[in-house]
């Protein structure tokens, strides 16, 4: 028996996971966006149903700011999840393997990551100024598009930086810290 702490589902982590308290407040700032996005589409929903049921129709504008509202909140979610190094991969890949192998495989994957959005960004800037330039409107309210287009490259940046940014720290980390923890570990 060891005198370490038992693992379970709390301390169970992807290497290189910091704990809540250490997180760095720019990931706070995506979590708190994350919260308010939700609670902005489901109050949205919310009066949609109650104006709906009370008078058989319903707010023209809610789907659209809704679909909005998704999008945004699975780039806002998608960028925490980089920074955290929580995206999807194959875990007998990643996991399997030397510690060497793990940490380079965490490095092609967070320099593909970068490499895809900043790819996005780059390209959706033009989809911005097409929008801006031809003066297209939204088809449910009628607002300029470019409103709700002008987040992608932004969000699509901010993923871009934050898969830079993991792709430094694992760069910088010494191989024993890319090691995964053994996940059938007795306290």
């Amino acid at each position: 028996m060891s005198s370490s702490s038992p693992q379970g589902p709390a301390t169970d982590a992807l290497p290189g996971a910091a704990s809540p308290e250490a997180e760095p407040r720019s990931l706070r700032l995506e979590d708190w966006l994350t919260v308010i996005v939700m609670a902005a589409l489901a109050l949205i929903t919310f009066a949609n149903v109650l104006v709906r049921y009370f008078t058989n129709s319903s707010f023209a504008w809610t789907e659209e700011i809704s679909v909005f509202l998704m999008i945004a909140l699975a780039l806002i979610a998608g960028s925490a999840a980089v920074a955290r190094d929580q995206h999807i991969r194959i875990e007998y890949f990643a996991e399997g393997g030397s510690a060497l192998r793990s940490k380079r495989l965490s490095m092609l994957g967070a320099a593909t990551v970068a490499l895809l959005f900043g790819v996005i960004a780059v390209l959706s800037v033009r989809v911005v100024w097409d929008d801006y330039s031809f003066g297209e409107t939204s088809p449910g309210i009628g607002v300029p598009q470019w409103w709700y287009s002008i987040w992608l490259p932004v969000f699509s940046a901010l993923i871009t930086a934050r898969a830079i940014g993991l792709f430094i720290r694992r760069s910088r980390s010494t191989v024993s810290d890319a090691a995964p923890a053994p996940k059938d570990a007795q306290p």
